[in-house]
């Protein structure tokens, strides 16, 4: 009831406010009302007026009259208002008299009394009385106009000026009269704004008490209902409502409703047994376990009390559901932990607080051999100790007892006797006070991962081919002796061995010989070591050698020499007997450097001058052996820079006919003007351009330097002779060698018959296959091609089969002691042999001697190179003999002296 009283005091108060709305509403428009009717009164009195002073129309006169007294009256009106003191029926009838709508009139007199001064009012009020003397100036010129029209028509000049006087005023008045309109509608509109919003307001605020009222009603109602609800729905069991007669859900807690992910108004009505999975409810006793099944597929194991009681004349069954599935999962956990315990790999041990063992797992019987029953009340520490055989220190078990866990190795020992290393690890169980309930110990025999861990540890130590130390095993050892020698005031060698030629025994059997060549070197390297010595392999063919318990380093010597020998003897690799040499470098602490690094970079260097200066030998480390090294780096950075600073240049060794002496071809050669040492020989820089990889740009600058070389002769009308050129084994197989060779002739112009190619044996022997390939590309070319120096190198006859071979090179080792040698006579006429049958031009190098030519061409070889005709001469010297006349008419080039 108060409800419905206080919703019919809001509706009453809202009908009221509604009525007062309206009231206003009228006002509004009656005051806008006569505000229009003002403003056409006025108007209309300046367009009567304006007529009758043109045309003196009585009835213009009449109606600027009625209009003005409209005007007139409604000023009275609004002076009396705003002096305060008025009769209110006399103000009404002014109203009246100006046409104003009679039901706004009274609401006109209040807004003019109280609201005179609200927004936009005043300034209406204002605009109003600023014309009123402009109307009277207006009614004076009508009663002049009256009087003139009545003495007779006015002349054009009094019209005129009466018209003008009349649009003076009327450019004053409209203005204001706009304004006055423009400010009574936005009045109207600001009057009607406030009257909505203070209409609302009130509306508001009387539906906001109501619903407060309503809201402590309701909430005093629901009081009861809502604490059944709350213990209901809060209760951490799930609670049901069954009807005991059809089985059918009639209500539900908050909990059942999370269970069973439904909503309460959908469990309604469902079967209760429906809830669970089916064929899982079990009786327990007194109550019930099943499986209660969610929507979304969750199981939950549930315990179910239940209990009958009455709602009204309706027999229901309470049934309170209890989730028990962190119990089962629990006891499931200790059934798979009991069963882990059992089947772990490790063996477990369970002791009480005075470690004396209480349970122990199958595995632990397996490793020790121990049962539980002899273990039973001995203390597990008792049968372990140490790596060092000291018993378990104390600190273990403080450790374990304040948090920590254990582990270490331990020896331990088996009921046999036996005893194997062991990995044991020792945690604590502890009570609600935190003190130590239990130890469990879990032990690993580790006897195999210990082996395995020694066996890698000596493979990170030691090369896996050849089984000695490696680098940093090397230096350690070094490191361990140079410490020896400083306390004992000795000294220590490192050896610096290198094979001599090993890349050759690569290239020509296999990289699998070569690997048991090394096995062999290192075989007979250790047997040669004493107490004190090390050897290690550092890579490829290099190996050092440590000597320790020195007096001082020339005792390395013997070593030295020892180990050359033991090398230099035949070794047996499969089918082959392989015959090898090593160079030595040797440098001595304290002498050469007291770091195992300085050390081994000094014997290095002292193996490097051995190789360089004899090989098959040794040579003890000099400062001055770093000094050549450095020489060595100076001129690789002055050879990175040479062909940038064009300090290549060619010269020509011409290459003879026998037969006839006539030139038919020249070999390029290349020299260096360094800015330093001078000209420098290809030999000389040659194998570092090889290191420094720079040989294909000076490869490309000499073939371009040879065709236009080529060119320039041609221009001048020169014999067309052959021009040879030398290309390193790097070039030659380079994929874009073959193109660069068609763009240097298309560039030149030149005829590819002009040039060949010379080659050596060992170079084809490191190509390979690609060797014939890219000799075929150039016979196909029409370039010639010449194998170099053939006989010195890993000869086969299969070179000679290839295609595109044109000419032979005899090597100077065999044309030096021609004719008096009768093995180099027989080998050079062999080759002859050779060469001729198959169709190939031979070339013989370094003819020197008159016998020397004349045997080779007796033996039928066609061409020589050598002093006896000439060494490597200028261009400029070769245009002079290859002149149409030259200046001297020998047949056969002078004898040069060898430089």
């Amino acid at each position: 009831m108060p409800l419905a009283y206080g919703l019919a005091a809001v509706v009453g108060l809202v009908l009221c406010l509604t009525w007062g709305a309206l009231q206003v509403q009228v006002t509004l428009a009656g005051f806008l009302n006569g505000e229009s009717l003002w403003s056409k009164a006025q108007k209309q009195t300046v367009i009567d007026l304006y007529a009758y002073a043109q045309r003196g129309d009585p009835a213009r006169l009449e109606s600027f009259k009625r209009n003005y007294e409209v005007v007139r009256s409604d000023r009275w009106a609004r002076d009396a208002i705003a002096k305060g003191h008025y009769d209110k029926q006399q103000v009404a009838n002014a109203f009246k008299r100006g046409g104003v709508i009679p039901a706004a009139i009274p609401g006109m007199i209040f807004i003019l009394d109280h609201f005179s001064h609200a927004p936009y009012m005043g300034q209406a009020i204002t605009d109003w009385r600023s014309v009123d003397s402009s109307i009277e100036e207006l009614n004076t010129i009508a009663g002049e106009l009256q009087q003139a029209y009545q003495n007779g028509k006015p002349s054009e000049e009094e019209l005129a000026r009466q018209s003008s006087r009349i649009d003076n005023l009327n450019g004053y008045i409209q203005p204001r009269s706009d304004e006055f309109s423009l400010d009574i509608a936005l009045g109207a509109a600001w009057l009607g704004g406030v009257l909505f919003a203070g209409t609302l307001a009130a509306a508001l605020v009387a539906s906001l008490l109501w619903f407060r009222m309503a809201q402590r009603i309701l909430a005093s109602i629901r009081g009861t209902e809502e604490k059944y609800r709350l213990l209901f729905d809060s209760a951490a069991d799930a609670i049901v409502m069954v009807d005991e007669t059809h089985g059918k859900i009639l209500g539900v807690n908050r909990t059942a409703s999370v269970w069973t992910g439904r909503d309460p108004q959908e469990l309604v009505g469902m079967n209760f047994l429906g809830l669970f999975a089916e064929g899982s409810l079990r009786a327990a006793g007194t109550s019930t376990i099943g499986l209660l099944r969610a929507v979304n597929g969750v199981v939950r194991t549930v315990e179910t009390h239940s209990s009958l009681t009455t709602w009204g004349n309706l027999p229901v069954r309470q049934a309170i559901m209890r989730d028990i599935s962190d119990r089962v999962a629990m006891e499931q956990e200790r059934r798979i932990a009991s069963e882990a315990m059992a089947s772990v790999a490790e063996g477990i041990i369970i002791a009480d607080a005075e470690r004396r063992v209480t349970t122990v797992n199958g595995a632990h019987t397996r490793i020790t051999g121990y049962t539980l029953q002899y273990l039973q009340h001995h203390r597990f520490d008792e049968l372990r100790r140490m790596p060092d055989g000291s018993s378990l220190p104390s600190s273990i078990w403080d450790m374990v007892a304040e948090g920590g866990n254990w582990v270490g190795e331990v020896q331990s020992w088996r009921s046999d006797g036996s005893s194997y290393p062991e990995l044991l690890s020792i945690s604590a169980i502890r009570n609600g006070d935190g003190h130590v309930q239990h130890y469990v110990a879990v032990i690993t025999d580790i006897t195999r991962s210990k082996a395995d861990r020694q066996r890698l540890e000596y493979m990170v130590a030691h090369d896996p081919l050849t089984g000695l130390a490696n680098r940093s095993e090397f230096q350690r050892h070094c490191a361990h002796a140079i410490e020896a020698a400083a306390r004992m005031n000795g000294a220590a060698a490192v050896l610096f061995v290198d094979l001599d030629a090993f890349k050759a025994v690569n290239d020509s059997y296999s990289h699998a010989i070569g690997d048991r060549l090394l096995v062999k070197v290192a075989q007979r390297i250790r047997r040669e070591l004493g107490e004190n010595d090390v050897a290690s392999r550092i890579g490829g063919d290099e190996f050092t050698v440590l000597l320790g318990g020195l007096r001082t380093r020339e005792q390395a010597a013997q070593f030295a020499i020892r180990l050359l020998q033991s090398l230099s003897e035949p070794m047996l690799i499969g089918d082959y007997e392989i015959v090898m040499s090593a160079s030595i470098g040797i440098a001595g602490y304290p002498l050469d450097g007291s770091d195992p690094v300085v050390l081994i970079a000094n014997a290095d260097a002292a193996m490097y001058a051995a190789k360089t200066q004899e090989r098959n030998t040794f040579r003890f480390y000099t400062p001055l052996m770093h000094a050549d090294a450095r020489m060595r780096l100076m001129l690789g950075a002055d050879l990175r820079q040479a062909l940038m600073r064009d300090e290549f240049h060619l010269v020509f060794q011409p290459s003879v006919e026998l037969r006839t002496g006539r030139i038919v071809a020249v070999e390029a050669l290349l020299r260096w003007r360094h800015p330093e040492r001078g000209e420098l020989m290809p030999d000389e820089f040659i194998p570092l351009a090889e290191s420094l990889g720079l040989i294909r740009r000076i490869d490309a600058w000499t073939m371009r330097a040879v065709c236009a070389q080529v060119r320039h002769w041609d221009q001048l009308k020169l014999p067309s002779i052959r021009v040879a050129l030398n290309a390193s084994a790097a070039t030659f197989g380079h994929p874009g060698f073959i193109e660069s060779v068609k763009q240097s002739l298309q560039s030149s112009q030149i005829s590819p018959k002009r040039l060949m190619f010379e080659i050596t044996e060992s170079a084809i022997l490191r190509l390979g296959e690609a060797t014939e390939q890219t000799m075929h590309a150039l016979h196909a070319l029409g370039v010639g091609i010449a194998i170099d120096d053939f006989g010195t190198g890993y000869s086969s006859l299969a070179y000679l089969k290839m295609s595109g071979i044109d000419y032979l090179k005899i090597d100077r080792s065999f044309v030096t002691d021609l004719p008096d040698s009768t093995n180099d006579v027989a080998i050079v006429e062999a080759m002859l042999a050779i060469a001729r049958s198959l169709g190939i031009c031979t070339i013989a190098e370094g003819i020197e001697t008159a016998a020397q030519h004349d045997f080779l061409l007796r033996a039928g070889c066609v061409e020589g190179q050598g002093y006896y005709y000439s060494r490597g001469l200028p261009a400029t010297e070769i245009e002079r003999m290859l002149s149409p006349n030259p200046r001297h008419e020998s047949s056969r080039l002078r004898l040069v002296p060898p430089k």
